[in-house]
């Protein structure tokens, strides 16, 4: 089967290879250490409440949906989410497929005080220190595209940095990876990374099986309080909403009907 995913990680390597060349990574983490003492916003703290607690997501676009949006402002859509109550806020940062930038993420930074999620997708320890040199308080990290070891190494890395992780799911045996690892917030994806199809019986099948230590954070597929109802009926109580909100002509207002 055709794999959007294969493509993605395929383009996002070449990608970190150029960028290596322009700024080493020994370079890079001299940079970083530089901003050892700048302090981070806690995702896994923004995300304790009770909720509904909602990662507004800042994307423009995807390779089911083509281009969401034309005007193009993250740091106004981030204010705007942060005035609408959200918990926290993802940003897309890959460029190829979801036309993003970590620009886009270090732009947000300096105007919001909520924590900011970097989604991309990530692969190596050099993505964790540009993730950090970027200004980002925490990091996607997707059980689908490593290993068990390789996971745990990133996991470890980003924690030394005091980046929180997400850590994404989508079956039964990435969740035990994931747990395994350490895990402390799981992201359960509806959507197929294969062919990015959604389907909401994923995270019904996968809540129950979460250990209730753990933060859920539901991801994809979320179009209404309908959904959040349905899912924090079964023990979650957090949200990564990207699309309805920047379709939205209104995401404050949005936002706020999503919480309430």
């Amino acid at each position: 089967m055709h794999s959007i995913l294969k493509e993605i990680v395929a383009s996002k390597t070449a990608a970190v290879e150029e960028k290596k060349k322009l700024l080493p990574a020994d370079r890079l983490k001299e940079l970083c250490a530089v901003k050892k003492n700048v302090k981070r916003a806690g995702l896994y703290d923004a995300l304790k409440s009770s909720g509904p607690n909602i990662i507004a997501e800042i994307k423009r676009a995807s390779p089911s949906k083509g281009l969401l949006t034309e005007s193009f402002d993250p740091l106004a859509i981030a204010k705007t989410y942060e005035s609408g109550g959200a918990a926290a806020i993802s940003v897309l940062t890959e460029e190829t497929f979801f036309l993003g930038s970590l620009e886009y993420l270090t732009a947000v930074k300096t105007g919001v005080s909520i924590p900011v999620l970097r989604k991309d997708f990530i692969t190596e320890v050099y993505q964790l220190y540009e993730s950090y040199y970027a200004g980002a308080d925490a990091v996607l990290l997707i059980a689908a595209l490593l290993k068990a070891d390789a996971l745990r190494e990133l996991f470890r890395v980003a924690s030394a940095l005091d980046m929180d992780c997400l850590f994404e799911i989508h079956d039964e045996e990435e969740l035990k990876t994931v747990i395994d690892c350490g895990a402390r917030i799981v992201g359960i994806n509806n959507r197929n990374l294969n062919d990015f199809k959604v389907d909401l019986s994923v995270s019904e099948r996968l809540i129950p099986k979460v250990p209730k230590d753990k933060l859920i954070v539901i991801e994809s597929g979320i179009s209404g309080k309908g959904d959040i109802n349905r899912f924090a009926a079964l023990g979650a109580g957090n949200f990564l909403i990207g699309e309805t909100l920047m379709r939205s002509a209104d995401p404050k207002s949005t936002l706020r009907e999503l919480r309430t």
